[in-house]
């Protein structure tokens, strides 16, 4: 944790033991600098962290004061079953009219693409397609290219996992990935933990599988509410578990150690296998990288799948499943429905990978987006109407933001569309209704005139819509 970071924890702790009370005026920059003899710079980064995080407020002229306590999200159950999902149609529509190259994607579900060393990604995929040949195209049948799986393995290790490359299966995205183990755990009618609110991703792969599926209310902070999680393991006959245990989308919230340890002594007890969509695992905040629920799994139930595509390549779509003793049976089911990935650039990722420059690059690309970030989310707070809550969750690149309960973030969707701007309707996140009112922000993007417009355009479409509740 660098100094910053435990400047704002302590500031964070005294706030909530009542050291300092809301509307209280902290000490200023210049006198915490004296006080703690840290450097300017790193109290700036520490007040700028809990301004941003939404225990503080500045004041022009004034300094930091404290923030009014911080509202939980509004959930009007902490359980959401559904015995039918039937969401795609409407995912597929606002996907579709969302395509527009010319728009300003604050809807995309993928990061800044000139955030990516394509250069470095192209010399890779110049050099293997020179060694393909007739004699290789095993590499693209399951369980995919060998020495990607080692690379895996290896980043693996490097956090202390034991995990084989055996247990590894290459797939196309994390997508399949995800829903290969779904099927390898479930039958159709089976019953589906998951996220409230969840991936969509998530809601069309029990749609597709026709599952049936209980969503539990997920902390914008905290991640998923383990009481409910507790109290519908015993009221459903759940088969599996599926969550993001890093960087949730779309909330953003990443769960503490404690909170995975206990999650995971829950489904043990109940016998529930997890699938641990981790996409988003190397996008955290901070300097020490966390460890995924699969780091405490001793008995081969967690399912971990990650991906490639929200860090390095999205074009090349590249994802895996550390599946364990389930591995055998998604090779199977994957030979069945997609029969292989695509071996160039497998290929292309174990030589990259093999060069050292992964690291670096996440180094970089961690540091850029909490960058802009921390600029998105000041526009926003200084541009939207005070009505407007904003959920700030460190790591990834995504906001989460609720308008009182009586407007629709659906109607706000088509009206931004026509203005060029995209964004996430709460309502693709979710079996009901329950988040038409919210929607999510991808902040990946640069700052500059042209998103510095779209925020302002969508402050005055909000302003619009709230004159006429």
């Amino acid at each position: 944790m660098s100094r910053y970071e435990q400047l704002a924890l302590q500031l964070q702790e005294q706030i909530s033991s009542g050291v300092w009370q809301e509307g209280d005026k902290l000490p200023s920059l210049r006198e915490t600098v004296r006080r703690s003899g840290l450097s300017l710079m790193t109290v700036f980064n520490a007040y700028q962290l809990l301004e941003s995080q939404g225990w503080v407020r500045s004041r022009p002229q004034s300094g930091y004061f404290v923030a009014p306590v911080l509202q939980a999200p509004r959930y009007s159950s902490p359980l959401q079953p559904a015995e039918t999902v039937d969401i795609n149609a409407f995912i597929f529509n606002v996907l579709q009219a969302g395509n527009n190259p010319d728009c300003v994607a604050l809807g995309s579900a993928f990061p800044d693409p000139s955030l990516f060393p394509q250069h470095q990604l192209s010399r890779s995929l110049i050099r293997v397609a020179r060694q393909l040949s007739s004699a290789n195209t095993d590499i693209s049948l399951p369980p995919g290219c060998a020495d990607l799986r080692r690379s895996i393995a290896q980043r693996y290790a490097a956090k202390g996992m034991e995990i084989s490359p055996d247990e590894i299966v290459i797939t196309s995205g994390a997508l399949e990935a995800l829903n290969l183990s779904l099927q390898a755990l479930t039958q159709p009618g089976d019953w589906v933990v998951v996220e409230s609110p969840a991936f969509y991703g998530a809601l069309q792969a029990i749609e597709r599988h026709h599952l049936k599926t209980v969503a539990v209310a997920t902390d914008p902070q905290r991640g998923m509410d383990l009481d409910a999680l507790a109290q519908a393991l015993q009221q459903y006959p759940i088969k599996a578990c599926w969550l993001m245990s890093h960087c949730q989308n779309p909330l953003g919230a990443s769960m503490s150690t404690a909170h995975k340890q206990q999650l995971l002594a829950l489904l043990t007890e109940h016998g529930v296998s997890l699938i641990e969509d981790d996409v988003y695992g190397e996008l955290y905040a901070g300097l020490v990288t966390p460890l995924p629920v699969k780091a405490w799994d001793n008995t081969g139930q967690v399912l971990h799948c990650g991906s490639f595509s929200k860090t390095l390549a999205t074009g090349f779509r590249i994802g895996w499943v550390a599946a364990g003793q389930q591995a055998q049976a998604i090779q199977r089911l994957q030979l069945m429905s997609t029969l292989s990935t695509s071996a160039p650039m497998q290929l292309a990722l174990a030589d990259y990978l093999s060069a050292h420059h992964y690291d670096k690059h996440l180094h970089t690309l961690r540091r850029t987006l909490e960058q802009r970030k921390h600029i998105f989310y000041r526009a926003i707070k200084r541009e939207f109407p005070d009505a407007v809550r904003v959920h700030y969750a460190e790591g990834s690149y995504f906001l989460w933001l609720e308008l009182p309960t009586d407007c629709c973030a659906t109607e706000l969707y088509w009206r931004a569309l026509k203005a060029g701007i995209t964004i996430a309707p709460g309502r693709m996140f979710a079996a009901g209704e329950q988040y038409r009112h919210c929607f999510r922000l991808n902040v990946s993007l640069p700052w500059n005139t042209g998103s510095e417009a779209a925020i302002k355009q969508l402050a005055a479409l909000i302003d619009g819509q709230l004159a006429l509740v």
